[in-house]
């Protein structure tokens, strides 16, 4: 038996080969019930995501080209394009990798917890098509424990290391509580998005979402909750906000400083905390002369992620000696699966006797044998049943004049326990 991991990330490829291999919930079910029913795998679970496609699986020795010829064969991929693209890693190996992906140490952005989530919707849904079983079930459960150790015993994900995350993170410093907070979104884009993403972590009480093109605008605030504005109308809603967070494409500035004072007449001077993430900037830089109004612009941003990035490092550090520690503790689960047959065995074996001799003392009973002389032949008989094959092996051992094995021996019997 082989634990294998193989997998395609953005480390290893490009996004246009990483979209030929990634898997949609409409074939995921197809694609475990293909794995575990063609004799692939015995048990397997994907893991799909924008930046990486792994499959955890448990395989016979040496079969690892089956799984890279499903893989290729399942999304009707030419032979040579996987060539150099994928990475594999074995037993122990594969352990270490799949506790690292979860606890965000494998990550395009060092410590991002969305990948924890992501990896625990795959193994759901593994387990609901049935194609896990003993060794992979106790897998990733090792697996979310030391993920979640990685999470409580170290830093790794409490300082923000992307633009999107640093903004929030810094509004939080501003205002104590971001659920009684109205924000004002500009723009679109996939920035704006994981904006909006922290944003509806963090439970704000408004979000509204400006953009030049409404459709755009829409499908943020039907993901959101939130109530879209064109570029025009941000000067009826200004005041509205209390915090502003601007990335468009726009080569001249949105928001100027009189748009900006007017809103906070309008509010009565109550703060304005604003972030502009755009290049060119969305907001004229005269804006933070404003008493009240707080900007940011991302170069301030960029300071803080670096700084944040060095403490990142430093949390996973920690967190490599937590995912050691966990996958030696899943290591040595797996190498006692090797002795249960045997402890089985002999437990029956045992027990054979047992049965054997105790019917044999019930049926002497019956026929009016005195019952001190009958329990007394009982255990005398067990007893020599069950020291035999110890005794013997003691034996053969001093015969041998082999002490390393003798003292294995007594351990075994618990002669050493005694003393």
């Amino acid at each position: 038996m082989t634990l294998l991991a193989l997998g395609i990330n953005h480390n290893s490829a490009p996004v246009s080969l990483r979209e030929k291999v990634a898997f949609s919930p409409d074939n995921i079910d197809d694609a475990l019930a293909s794995i575990t029913a063609n004799g692939v795998a015995s048990e397997a679970v994907i893991v799909s995501t924008c930046n990486r496609t792994e499959i955890y699986c448990k395989i016979a020795t040496g079969e690892t080209e089956k799984v890279t010829q499903w893989l290729m064969d399942f999304h009707q991929l030419e032979n040579n394009e996987l060539a150099n693209c994928t990475y594999r890693h074995y037993d122990i190996d594969a352990v270490r990798h799949l506790m690292r992906v979860a606890g965000g140490l494998d990550s395009l952005v060092l410590g991002e917890p969305q990948i924890l989530g992501q990896t625990k919707q795959s193994f759901a849904k593994a387990k609901q098509c049935k194609s896990v079983s003993q060794i992979l079930d106790k897998l990733f459960q090792k697996t979310f424990t030391a993920a979640k150790r990685v999470r409580t015993e170290t830093e790794i994900g409490a300082n923000a290391v992307s633009v999107a995350f640093a903004a929030v993170s810094l509004s939080k410093h501003i205002f104590d509580d971001l659920s009684k907070t109205r924000v004002l979104l500009i723009g679109a884009g996939e920035t704006i998005d994981l904006v909006a993403t922290h944003l509806a972590e963090q439970n704000v009480q408004e979000m509204m979402v400006a953009n030049r093109t409404l459709s755009r605008a829409q499908g943020l605030a039907d993901k959101f909750g939130a109530s879209i504005l064109t570029l025009e109308e941000i000067p009826d809603h200004l005041h509205k906000a209390d915090i502003v967070i601007s990335s468009t494409a726009s080569p001249l500035p949105i928001i100027g400083k009189g748009m900006i004072e007017t809103a906070l007449k309008q509010r009565k001077q109550k703060p304005i905390f604003l972030v502009d993430i755009a290049v060119p900037r969305d907001i004229e830089s005269q804006v933070g002369e404003l008493g009240n109004a707080y900007l940011y612009t991302v170069d301030d941003l960029q300071g803080i992620i670096e700084q944040n990035k060095e403490a990142r490092q430093d949390a996973a550090q920690q967190a490599e000696h937590i995912i050691a520690d966990e996958a030696k503790l899943f290591e040595e689960w797996v190498a006692s699966l090797s002795s249960v047959d045997s402890i089985k065995e002999y437990r029956q074996s045992a027990m054979n006797e047992k049965e054997l001799l105790l019917e044999r003392a019930l049926m002497a009973l019956r026929n009016g044998g005195d019952s001190e002389k009958v329990l007394h032949e009982l255990a005398n008989k067990l007893t020599n049943k069950l020291i035999h094959a110890p005794t013997q092996a003691l034996v053969a051992a001093g015969k041998r004049d082999n002490d390393d094995e003798l003292l294995v021996i007594r351990k075994v019997v618990g002669l050493d326990e005694q003393e």
